[in-house]
């Protein structure tokens, strides 16, 4: 699923490094689910503190795909969004370069305020999110403090990759045994966790800033929380791999560095990071960032 921050683009890098034969797959910071999705493992438990991202997850795990795809149609057709995978971009007077935030704009926003005038929390106002991640800005979902979704209109549509993703995405979610949690990580109850289990996880990043890392977000002292987390879990045996970043545009996660200069037992793989279209308004996006994988086994 297209989730800002997602891990689709390395899953080639990361997926191998996993170990074989886990029992229970623990996505700790779930975000768009692709990771625990395209994992070898029966059952996942999905966890993000955004209870939205977590009840749009289950609605597609409960959801027949067909419906799903009608209300999402339904819904661009109603608000008379584009569908540039049937007309192309010439129809709406845009190109791919500038995108069709243009057209798109004045509709969108009409869609956005009419939802966020809703009291019903059904699986249709799930889909409707869903519509509006796709047409919002990279994709991201945001919610201020009043609970209304406000982030501005995007440059892409529903188009046709987009689709192949979702409709794979929804037969992995019907496919496998999951369970959906929206908690704090901290207050995740792991003791029933075994050494046949397995705990992703991929915070949201210390030295780089985004939409999931604001209204207080992410600071040092959630980080050492969950470097400690992942200690507890090493001492009982557990496996676990953690996605994160040691250098960014010239800053250094020192509490990261210092945490793996302790433990020399933990592995540190560094990856191609590459996330071309994360945001199209930053330049240079890739410069000095060091994209790590580390695992304690």
């Amino acid at each position: 699923m297209n989730y800002t921050g997602g891990k689709f683009k390395l899953l080639p890098q990361i997926l191998p490094f996993f170990p074989d034969g886990i029992s229970t797959f623990v996505d700790l910071f779930c975000g768009g689910g692709n990771v625990g999705a395209n994992a070898i493992c029966r059952n996942v438990i999905f966890n993000d503190s955004d209870k939205n991202l977590s009840l749009l997850l289950n609605a597609f795990k409960n959801l027949d795909e067909n419906i799903i795809f009608q209300w999402i149609e339904e819904t661009i057709d109603t608000y008379g969004l584009s569908k540039s995978s049937e007309f192309g971009y010439d129809y709406y007077q845009c190109n791919s370069s500038e995108g069709l935030g243009k057209y798109n704009r004045e509709r969108f926003y009409k869609l956005r305020d009419d939802f966020n005038r809703q009291d019903t929390r059904d699986y249709r106002y799930y889909v409707i999110l869903y519509v509006l991640i796709v047409y919002a800005f990279n994709n991201q979902i945001r919610f201020n403090v009043e609970g209304y979704f406000n982030l501005p209109v995007g440059k892409r549509d529903f188009n046709k990759a987009m689709q192949k993703k979702l409709s794979n995405f929804i037969q992995r979610l019907h496919e496998i045994e999951c369970r959906f949690m929206h908690e704090d990580f901290r207050n995740i109850d792991f003791e029933r966790l075994t050494e046949n289990d397995f705990v992703y996880a991929d915070p949201p990043y210390l030295i780089t800033c985004a939409a999931y890392n604001e209204n207080g977000g992410w600071g040092k002292e959630k980080e050492t929380s969950l470097l400690e987390l992942l200690d507890t879990l090493n001492e009982r045996h557990i496996r676990f791999a953690l996605s994160n970043v040691l250098t960014s545009k010239g800053k250094s996660n020192s509490l990261l560095i210092d945490w793996l200069g302790e433990h020399p037992d933990y592995h540190c793989h560094h990856l191609n990071f590459n996330y071309s279209n994360s945001n199209y308004q930053t330049k240079d996006r890739t410069s000095g960032s060091d994209e790590v994988l580390i695992t304690n086994y």
